[in-house]
């Protein structure tokens, strides 16, 4: 079969793989039909994060079930699934309480000996802990596909950095980053019932989104402006809850700064500047919380489904670009040089 694969820095290539096929009983093998490319699918592209040459790559899929394992009893043959960033065994301690990605015996697609969702097909280990049905119809409805999709990552971040935050009915919510995981913190927000949302983001065409999705006010200051800014609108006292969906230094000092003395910050973004914008002199004076990290998608996608399929929430709205396989790599580039949001990729 066809597979992306990372061979250093800006070199993205379509390759000859081997097939997946079952190797654990528990073990199912599906047929890709949707996947897409992650802004974290970046820092391997630009070099920040190592990679074995000819590594898999991508984390993001939704298909079709091919052949399952002797011990798979959830699934079978033609089902329609999604799966999330992270498989996991669904019974250990961890999965029980629904932090499914500290899993002891779970794993991130991509990594060395997996297979990686940007492929044909994907060998999905402990596929009853791991995926989630989805209605058959569904395989060709254009329109709820991305939708669909967007709940395997971005649409469960987003909604990890709003729970993480406390968001809560009529609350007052600030969303640091304009990528396709802040726009979902913003749709999450509006979800659960934020009374304002602010979102910070310079870029026309993603705060058109993030308005679409519930924001109420767009800042596009960064730094000490952007502080200010939302100070401003606040009348002084900052924000509830905040969402940090971009992992810098300067984003997360931005985040904390912008949060109402007793607010908290959740923090999903990929870290990648260390901790230097974590001030806990500053937070312990205004009583600031910091709760967030990797999202337990599977246990958020459920809830998250019914609301897609409902009509409720749009958030496939984030693709504003359609590759086929061959086309990943002008994807990449697409993404990294910021003319793509975020790229679909359809089999």
């Amino acid at each position: 079969m066809r597979a992306t694969v990372i061979h250093g820095p800006n070199d993205i290539r379509i390759e000859e793989v081997p097939d997946p096929r079952i190797q654990q009983p528990t073990d199912a093998v599906v047929r890709v039909v949707n996947a897409c490319i992650c802004g974290s699918d970046l820092w391997a592209y630009r070099g920040v994060a190592a990679r074995q040459p000819g590594q898999r790559i991508g984390h993001e899929f939704l298909g079709v079930v091919e052949e399952t394992g002797s011990e798979v009893s959830g699934f079978r043959r033609g089902d329609l699934v999604v799966a999330p960033f992270v498989w996991s065994d669904g019974t250990c301690d961890y999965c029980r309480d629904g932090l499914q990605t500290s899993c002891p015996h779970g794993g991130f697609w991509g990594s060395v000996g997996s297979d990686g969702g940007q492929g044909e097909a994907v060998r999905v280990p402990f596929a009853d802990g791991t995926l989630v049905a989805l209605p058959k119809e569904a395989a060709g409805d254009a329109k709820l596909l991305p939708s669909l999709l967007a709940l395997s990552d971005v649409m469960a971040t987003g909604h990890h950095a709003a729970v993480s935050a406390g968001v809560r009915p009529g609350a007052t919510v600030a969303v640091v980053g304009d990528g396709a995981v802040g726009l979902c913190g913003v749709l999450a927000a509006h979800r659960l019932g934020a009374g304002r949302v602010i979102a910070l983001g310079r870029h026309r065409a993603r705060t058109d989104i993030a308005r679409r999705f519930g924001a109420t006010d767009v800042v596009a200051e960064r730094g000490e402006a952007a502080i200010e800014a939302v100070k401003e609108l606040t009348k002084g006292q900052g924000a509830h809850a905040v969402l940090e969906a971009v992992g810098t230094e300067e984003s997360m000092r931005t985040a904390i700064s912008i949060t109402r003395d007793g607010g908290s910050v959740g923090y999903v973004g990929v870290p990648h500047g260390g901790s230097a914008g974590v001030d806990i002199g500053q937070m312990f004076d205004r009583n600031v919380q910091l709760r967030g990290g990797v999202a337990p998608a599977r246990a958020y996608i459920p809830d998250l489904l019914a609301d897609v399929l409902s009509g409720a929430i749009e958030p496939g709205l984030v693709f504003d670009r359609t590759v086929d396989l061959d086309g990943v790599p002008d994807g990449y580039r697409a993404m990294d040089d910021r003319s793509a949001l975020k790229v679909r990729i359809a089999f």
